[in-house]
């Protein structure tokens, strides 16, 4: 852990009220960070978050924010700089995962996924680049499934596409600032968001692909948002770190 190293940092997590997210929070909790859960509409889960936190001796508040909406990102940031200090940290997990053929698409898939995917990282990265404290760490998240080209995920895919090269133009956008920033691509994850939908045959078909023969958990992507947010992650910048047990 980094508690000693990041007792003072404040790190926002975008999508934070359950998964991935939910992990990543209570683990930077762990590492010394006040955190800031991020949510868009699942408010009991965010509070519930938040309570498991302090009882552990962590600092954490809920916001309430669609990052889709840049109002509602530049509210997220002014709220977290006046109710826990400037953010130091930023991770931008929200995201939603759609399979739909590319000749079945939809506009309104379309929209609904480069809305949340690609323009809420765009939103929250404006918001950064002013009000995020010098030396400070930003993470997105992009997906392996991006290498894997499997059919009925080509907007999901792209979207993801975007946030790498977005992440990698960033990182040299933000020279003389100290700030590294990077993503992390996670393989599948037994969440709900992967999880929902597929048949148990199908999910022990993605369990079996990677050579370690097993689904990642969230604990395993927020350790690996441990190393990249710590002291020892402070040389990889403008990098994507897959996370995914080798299945690609």
């Amino acid at each position: 852990m980094n508690a000693t190293t990041n007792s003072n940092g404040v790190a926002i997590v975008t999508g934070a009220s359950r998964g991935i997210g939910a992990a990543i929070a209570e683990r930077l909790a762990r590492d010394g960070y006040a955190v800031v859960v991020n949510y868009a509409s699942r408010s009991a889960e965010a509070e519930a978050l938040v309570a498991k936190i302090e009882s552990a001796g962590g600092r954490a508040i809920a916001v309430r924010a669609n990052i889709a909406k840049a109002h509602e990102v530049r509210q997220l940031f002014e709220t977290t700089a006046e109710m826990l200090g400037q953010p130091t940290l930023l991770v931008n997990n929200a995201g939603i995962m759609k399979t739909q053929t590319i000749a079945e698409s939809t506009d309104a898939l379309y929209d609904e996924t480069f809305d949340i995917n690609v323009r809420g990282t765009l939103n929250t990265l404006r918001e950064a680049a002013a009000k995020l404290a010098d030396g400070g760490r930003v993470i997105n998240f992009s997906t392996s499934v991006l290498g894997m080209n499997l059919p009925g995920y080509g907007l999901y895919t792209a979207s993801k596409a975007a946030v790498e090269t977005i992440t990698r133009v960033f990182a040299r956008e933000l020279r003389g600032r100290s700030i590294c920033v990077n993503a992390v691509a996670p393989g599948p994850v037994a969440t709900a968001l992967f999880l929902d939908g597929k048949t148990e045959e199908q999910v022990q078909h993605y369990a079996n692909m990677p050579p370690l023969q097993r689904l990642g958990q969230p604990e395993d992507i927020a350790g690996v948002v441990s190393f990249l947010a710590g002291p020892d992650g402070g040389w990889v910048n403008g990098q994507v770190l897959r996370a995914n047990g080798g299945i690609v």
